[in-house]
């Protein structure tokens, strides 16, 4: 399984480890294969972010993490394992999450405790009936068993940590009564009520403008600084990539079809998907007279099984009888921790 960890380091050993996780959704009109075989690790301390266009499979991934997948959607193959770092007397342990009934006891405490998540729409996260406060204090009432003035405190406490104004009032405020800017750090707040092992930010700046995108950026790199946890980003975005992430993993129809140091996919990216997205990015120097450029195509339709590459109908460099027969192709490793699906190369001096 690729590795975007160092073993030697103490700080990137892994926090989660996906290997050949395949999610499937079973409709009458066929298998959506959402998650076909993605392996992944994300080390602990360090941010890995999950990039791709819509419908690529990114917040299935996410969802099968948590076990929060519906029916008629499951988990068919593939292992999900947390690794437990070493607490007082307690030695480090492993937990297979995929072996783990997702309603059951031992998954609900890690969900919001040791792996928690922010959403992507917070007005769809928040209820529009209860106080954003008593939101963010029933994760510790849950896992931490505070009640009370002490569930207060430590909800006030966290959303102070996201960056809230003047939390004790706010604590009693509807999601209603606040910007969008503030409900999505009431989610980051929820989500940090516990100080998770783990956070998995789904698109967490998709619901906002430039300037708030800007400040809840910071406000992640800020806090997985400061508590030392691990950060699983999910965007489309490139720019959020390359502001926040240490490592990537380029998806394209329920697959990683790249995955490397961030610093690696942006100076030398080998997929031509990737490729065709860095150049999609619309840049300070383009000519604003100008078109932005596109990948041309679309995603596959879900229910469709291509040959090949499934990528190889949008792509320009793709070859008759190699591209469009087979399974589809494995990540190969092109330089230490640089793996990429793409068996074909670069042409010299061109980015796809």
């Amino acid at each position: 399984m690729p590795s975007v960890s160092d073993p030697s380091s103490p700080r990137q050993q892994p926090v989660l480890s996906i290997d050949g996780l395949r999610t499937h959704f079973f409709l009458d009109e066929g298998v959506v294969r959402a998650v076909d075989g993605v392996s992944l690790v994300v080390p602990r301390g360090r941010t890995v972010g999950v990039v791709g266009e819509s419908g690529c499979g990114k917040s299935v991934l996410a969802w099968s993490i948590l076990r929060l997948v519906m029916s008629p959607g499951r988990i068919v193959e593939g292992r999900i394992t947390l690794h437990l770092p070493k607490e007082g007397d307690t030695p480090p342990r492993d937990v297979v999450l995929t072996d783990l009934p997702p309603s059951g006891p031992e998954m609900r405490s890690i969900r919001g405790n040791r792996i928690a998540m922010v959403f992507q729409e917070p007005m769809t996260a928040l209820s529009p009936v209860h106080t954003v406060g008593s939101q963010v204090a029933e994760a510790v009432v849950l896992h931490r068993g505070l009640r009370g003035a002490a569930a207060r405190a430590r909800a006030v406490q966290s959303m102070a940590m996201a960056g809230i104004p003047d939390p004790d009032r706010r604590f009693d405020q509807y999601p209603h009564e606040m910007s969008g800017g503030l409900r999505q750090r009431v989610v980051i707040a929820m989500a940090l009520a516990c100080d998770p092992l783990l956070l998995v930010a789904d698109e967490p700046t998709t619901a906002v403008d430039v300037t708030i995108q800007a400040q809840i950026l910071d406000l992640l790199r800020h806090l997985q600084s400061q508590l030392g946890m691990s950060l699983l980003l999910i965007t489309h975005d490139l720019g959020v990539v390359a502001e926040l992430c240490d490592y990537v993993a380029v998806m394209y129809a329920g697959r990683i079809v790249e995955q490397a140091p961030v610093a690696a996919i942006f100076d030398a990216p080998q997929h031509p998907y990737t490729r065709a997205l860095l150049r999609s990015m619309p840049g300070a120097e383009a000519d604003r007279r100008g078109r932005l450029r596109v990948i041309q195509g679309s995603v596959p339709d879900p229910l469709t099984r291509i040959a090949g590459c499934p990528f190889h109908p949008r792509c320009p460099h793709a070859q008759e009888g190699m591209c469009d027969v087979g399974p589809p192709p494995a990540l190969m490793q092109v330089t230490v921790g640089h793996h990429s699906a793409c068996p074909l190369r670069p042409p010299e001096g061109q980015d796809g």
